[in-house]
């Protein structure tokens, strides 16, 4: 049974770590309240995993102040280790070993948790129970050590990029584990650079890019925050004589942004069945030719976008 602390799950102040000359996590505020899911949203490189390994205790920051559950590593560290769980985004497991026998030398380093059969069912593994490690397969192992970080019954939770390298099914098996433990009242820390992941787990988010939050709000609010809640792409013929200038496409009803990319116009519009038929009569009195036009609601990325200049995963 989980047991709530009284103040924040996690709190960071002014966090700093660098590696030579690389400025990793530069002066990081945040603050994630008991039974939320959070979630750190940002390209590979941007800070997320050494802001995570801070919080878990497996490095040390240069600056700042990192709480969890009110505690902190450099007094109470026996008393956090049986308060977390930590997945981290590679977990290496004895390949001979069974799916139970790992849970179990994992369940006794704990003073206090679940049972290991109940932890082999959350994780949905009850096929593979008396399964060797070294068979599993990549879904199986990302469960296995999802059951791993939970058989200690943690309040406080860290997936650091749980579903990275999996196929779409393994992923939405991933993504109904981590719903039953919102439901179960958990705090929940995850990395991702999956937007739809992000939208669907996180309750609130923190974009991270080159080391710094730059934005922080649930989903909801940091779409409606640059510039709407539904973006147009246009997509231009190569071949087009002309191509419709960027003040005329800002002026048009509800418009908020305009972004070009290539041959590719990406707008984002406050009510679109205004802003359409504009830009229709735009592109018909200009003489543009176009090869698409497709209108869709916006998303985590066009946030990333709109905020950084490039997409999520040009990082990788």
């Amino acid at each position: 049974m989980v047991t709530q602390s009284n103040g924040p799950s996690l709190l960071l102040r002014g966090l700093r770590k660098s590696f030579a000359d690389v400025v990793a996590v530069d002066r990081i505020d945040l603050e994630v309240t008991r039974g939320e899911c959070f979630g750190l949203l940002g390209p590979n490189g941007a800070g997320k995993t050494t802001t995570i390994e801070i919080c878990e205790g497996l490095t040390a920051p240069d600056a700042g102040t990192v709480e969890l559950l009110g505690l902190n590593w450099s007094k109470d560290e026996s008393q956090l280790r049986q308060r977390i769980g930590i997945q981290l985004q590679e977990t290496q497991f004895p390949d001979k070993l069974t799916v139970h026998e790992t849970l179990v030398l994992f369940r006794s380093f704990f003073h206090h948790g679940i049972p290991v059969e109940e932890s082999i069912r959350t994780a949905q593994l009850e096929e593979k129970r008396h399964a060797r490690v070294g068979t599993l397969s990549g879904g199986q192992k990302q469960r296995l050590a999802m059951a791993c970080a939970l058989v200690g019954d943690p309040e406080l939770l860290f997936l650091d990029e749980p579903t990275t390298g999996l196929d779409p099914q393994a992923r939405r098996h991933l993504w109904d584990l981590v719903e039953a433990l919102k439901q179960s009242g958990r705090t929940i820390i995850l990395t991702t650079h999956y937007m739809d992941e992000a939208e669907r787990l996180c309750d609130r988010v923190a974009v991270i890019d080159h080391g710094k939050s730059i934005a922080l709000g649930t989903p909801a609010e940091l779409i409606a925050r640059v510039g709407g809640e539904h973006v147009i792409d246009l997509d231009l013929d190569p071949e087009s004589p002309t191509r419709p200038a960027t003040e005329d496409l800002a002026k048009l009803p509800t418009v908020r942004s305009v972004r070009e990319e290539g041959d590719k116009i990406t707008l984002t519009a406050g009510e679109p069945h205004r802003a359409l038929p504009a830009l229709l009569d735009l592109i018909r009195g200009s003489g543009v030719k176009i090869s698409g036009l497709t209108t869709r609601t916006a998303t985590l990325e066009d946030v990333f976008v709109t905020l950084t200049g490039r997409h999520l995963r040009d990082g990788e």
